[in-house]
């Protein structure tokens, strides 16, 4: 239920703050007063589609501020997009709209578009009688036929949704890879040709390049290598013409041995000069096995820049380095195992696309068992209003026609109409006049308002001039059923009717006034509850009379008409209880 509305700067609206409670809300006033735009703010507020116009001239932006009753459905939106909670009580919407573009708010979070019209549908439904368009739109159609159908059917019908979008994935799927099946043999010729050649090379370490270079680097100077390993074995072991250096140590060795026989001091001396020969000893003999297992055989050189030859092309073309041509060579034979095995890979998901198509069916045929439900529903639920709202010969039906799977189901849902006795049931769009489109969509909406259960939230309804062009006879039934659906809803209805006027719950004038400041006059529309003297003033001049004390000849008897039907609302509400 909406508790508040703030508006400033908007159109012709300087500031603007409506309290609001529970039941049936009219808004009367000349035409081109401004009840409209009142409307149009609580739509804007709520995501409705506006531009830079909207800000009243001299303004730099206008703001448009809601407060709306909290309930279950409400929390669980808020819970869902993260937004926290203001109180225990209400919801508060806010947008502020600039030449560039409008922000919303809710609870001061701010939200996008969607997010806001996802809001929107628990909280409000906006119906006037240019809307009565709508009517003939079949998408609609079904889309109020569903909604009349309560959780099951919605909970079917996402479903469906569901169900054919995976359809229409795997089937793209399928399109896409027998599209690539028929490049698949070119592609198995390439494939087993690059991994043909990967295999000869018998690729094994990663680093087997890096170490190829160090032989070949080792292998290049073998020969050198080789006659310094003679020269200093030479000098360590067996020097020719000169003395070496392990037959110097020798001697210093028997020096110092003979002195520890004479002095145990030396002992020390002699065990580092004893390991030092050792050790020099021991040096000379691996260096001579080095020197002699040195290879200076050029095959072994030959082999090595060979194979390093057979290498480096494959780096060029398979990869910057023999890892990555390595993983581009498993990645091959994977690629290729998948590919040699496409044609069951293909009738497996052939096979899928098939099995997702039959569930599609199954769903569409449940969805299309509920909508005939709800067709039947509709249908016995709707008459009965139509003919409070003075179409007592109606009859209505709703046609379900199949239709190829979509994301909706695979139903062409259409209402059919005739109102008159003796003639064939014709489509709405084809066959009502706009004042009997008019009392459709009231009573649509008042359908659709009692199948709103317990746990589902309840929006405030808005009906703007929706009993525009009808007589008095049909505005009287407009009345009765507005107060009605005020009894369930919270109700906002903008009319020109007195008859509808008079059984309002709660009754506002809506009016424009011009003031002047600093010279420049300025228009700004005011809205003012009625007392019950206001009232019956305010009807006397919907009926098109004079109420002023001034007036003579009509005056008294369009106050006298206005009592009549405040008098005969209360009757109704006296007598009519729901």
């Amino acid at each position: 239920m909406l508790q508040r509305l703030r508006i400033e700067n908007f159109a012709l609206i300087e500031r603007l703050e409506w309290e609001l409670t529970e039941g049936l809300h009219i808004l009367t006033g000349e035409t081109g007063a401004g009840k409209s735009i009142i409307l149009d703010a609580v739509d804007g507020v709520l995501g409705g589609k506006m531009g830079a116009r909207a800000i009243r001239a001299g303004c730099d932006r206008a703001l448009l501020e809601a407060d709306f009753s909290l309930d279950a459905s409400v929390r669980a939106w808020l819970s869902a997009h993260q937004v926290p909670l203001l109180d225990e009580t209400h919801v508060t919407v806010s947008r502020e709209v600039t030449p560039r573009a409008p922000r919303s708010r809710v609870n001061g979070v701010v939200v996008n578009r969607q997010q806001i019209l996802e809001l929107r549908d628990r909280l409000i439904v906006m119906t006037a009688q240019g809307q009565t368009f709508l009517l003939s739109e079949e998408w609609y159609q079904r889309q109020w036929l569903d909604e009349f159908g309560g959780a099951e059917l919605h909970q079917a019908g996402q479903q469906v949704k569901h169900l054919y979008e995976r359809h229409q994935r795997h089937l793209a799927q399928l399109e896409a890879e027998r599209q690539q099946d028929r490049n698949r043999l070119q592609q198995l010729d390439l494939w087993r040709y690059q991994l043909r050649e990967l295999t000869a090379a018998d690729l094994g370490s990663p680093t087997e390049l890096e170490d190829l270079e160090r032989e070949q680097h080792r292998l290049a100077h073998t020969v050198e290598l080789q006659r310094q390993s003679y020269v200093v074995y030479d000098l360590l072991y067996q020097g020719e013409g000169q003395t070496a250096c392990a037959e110097v140590l020798g001697k210093a060795e028997d020096i110092l041995e003979s002195m520890a026989q004479v002095d145990d001091q030396v002992q020390g001396l002699w065990d580092l000069v004893s390991n030092a020969s050792a050790l020099v000893t021991e040096a000379s003999r691996q260096l001579r096995i080095y020197a002699d297992r040195l290879d200076t055989d050029p095959d072994s050189l030959e082999q090595v820049m060979t194979r390093m030859s057979q290498l480096r092309p494959l780096l060029r073309k398979y990869g910057g380095s023999l890892a990555e041509v390595i993983a581009y060579r498993d990645r091959l034979a994977s690629e290729l195992d998948r590919l040699e095995d496409f044609d069951q890979h293909l009738a497996a998901l052939a096979a899928t696309v098939a099995q997702d198509h039959r569930e599609l069916l199954a769903a569409c045929a449940h969805l299309t068992q509920l909508r005939q439900q709800s067709a039947r529903n509709l249908e016995q639920a709707l008459v009965p209003i139509l003919k409070k709202l003075a179409m007592q010969r109606v009859h209505f039906a709703v046609t379900l026609a199949p239709t190829t799977p979509m994301p909706h189901g695979s139903d062409r849902v259409v209402f059919e109409f005739s109102p008159n006795p003796g003639e064939p049931l014709q489509a709405l769009a084809t066959t009502a006049s706009g004042g009997e489109m008019s009392r459709f969509l009231l009573a649509l909406q008042t359908c659709l308002s009692q199948s709103y259960s317990g746990t589902m939230s309840l929006p405030t309804l808005v009906f703007d001039e929706i009993d525009v062009g009808v007589s008095g006879k049909v505005a009287q039934a407009i009345a009765q059923q507005l107060w009605q659906i005020g009894r369930r809803h919270q109700v906002l209805c903008v009319t020109h009717q007195p008859i509808v006027a008079a059984i309002a719950d709660h009754h506002y004038q809506v009016s424009k006034h011009v003031r002047e400041t600093n010279g420049t006059e300025r228009t700004n529309i005011h809205l003012q509850q009625l007392n019950p003297e206001a009232r019956k003033a305010e009807l006397a001049q919907l009926a098109g009379g004079d109420p002023s004390p001034r007036a003579k000849g009509g005056s008294n008897s369009a106050v006298a008409f206005a009592e009549t039907l405040l008098h005969q609302a209360n009757t109704i509400k006296a007598t009519q209880q729901p």
